[in-house]
């Protein structure tokens, strides 16, 4: 497996990966027919678009490919709240590589991407409830800092807390 910035033509590989994800990972935690809706299809084209407007090293897409192809990949960029604090955006794998270091790979390779780009911290979402992401950040170095959010998402009312890191 290797690590690297992903570019335009990898959108649709990363919009597989981002519904395999997401209906796998917030089964239970999201309704269900908003999981079952997702369309890599329809993702795609914001996939590509949000590749294209990269501004590395200081936003971007990492994937992680293997011989299969692309099996995970994050996206990170200046927090819209701080500009100077770097916000993880996303990071997300195919189930049936969870509990393999591809998530810690993408996260170690992250965090050195945020470094070249002169960011001292970092920060990052996650729902209260996905516990499994929780402990994946917080073994990570991550700690929720206090701030928290409501989200809807299919019209569930879902917490989300945001986690914080120091990058020196």
């Amino acid at each position: 497996m290797r690590i690297r910035q992903a570019w335009p033509d990898d959108a649709s590989a990363v919009a597989g990966v981002y519904v395999r994800s997401w209906r796998a990972a917030f089964a239970g935690l999201v309704p269900q027919h908003y999981l079952d809706a997702m369309d890599p299809v329809r993702e795609e084209s914001d996939w590509k678009t949000r590749i294209a407007e990269t501004r590395w090293p200081s936003s971007g897409v990492l994937a992680a490919e293997a011989e299969a192809g692309i099996i995970g990949f994050a996206s990170f960029g200046p927090s819209q709240e701080t500009p100077a604090i770097a916000e993880i955006g996303t990071l997300y794998a195919i189930p049936e590589v969870w509990g393999t270091g591809v998530g810690k790979q993408l996260m170690l390779a992250i965090l050195a991407t945020l470094g070249q780009a002169d960011y001292a911290q970092a920060t990052l979402w996650v729902l209260e409830d996905n516990e499994r992401a929780r402990h994946f950040y917080e073994a990570a170095g991550w700690r929720a800092d206090g701030a928290a959010v409501e989200d809807t998402t299919g019209g569930a009312s879902l917490n989300k807390l945001r986690y914080g890191r120091s990058l020196g």
